[in-house]
């Protein structure tokens, strides 16, 4: 599987909830834009519980195994290498879109399926 974080498990659909206002997407193209959206935050899915802090370490868990990684910003890019129950997934850059309380992110710089969390 390929995707930042989401790499470990299957695309969750984030539907909106009935009179609520969506918000536009905003593609996140550097680190403080990105920080000030996760810092403090937990992103979840089913199955999934991660945190990004702001240094670049990544920690939670995915299909009950450990996950643990770090990530850089690259030319407009998430970039991470990351870890899930020990083996390696990889290092990939990945295009980043916040709306509203979602995240995306879309692995292989914004052409692969992407990856959705609740910001929580």
């Amino acid at each position: 599987m390929t995707g930042c974080l989401g790499a470990l498990s299957l695309i969750v659909a984030m539907l909106l909830g009935a009179g609520e206002t969506q918000a536009q997407p905003v593609k996140l193209e550097t680190r403080t834009p990105f920080v000030q959206a996760v810092d403090g935050r937990t992103l979840s899915r089913p199955m999934n519980s991660l945190r990004v802090m702001p240094g670049g370490t990544i920690t939670g868990r995915g299909m009950a195994r450990e996950v643990s990684g770090t990530c850089t910003w690259r030319d407009g890019y998430f970039c991470r290498d990351l870890f899930w129950g020990g083996s390696p997934m990889g290092f990939n850059c990945q295009e980043v879109r916040l709306e509203g309380q979602d995240i995306r992110f879309m692995p292989d710089g914004g052409i692969g399926d992407f990856a959705g969390f609740r910001l929580r």
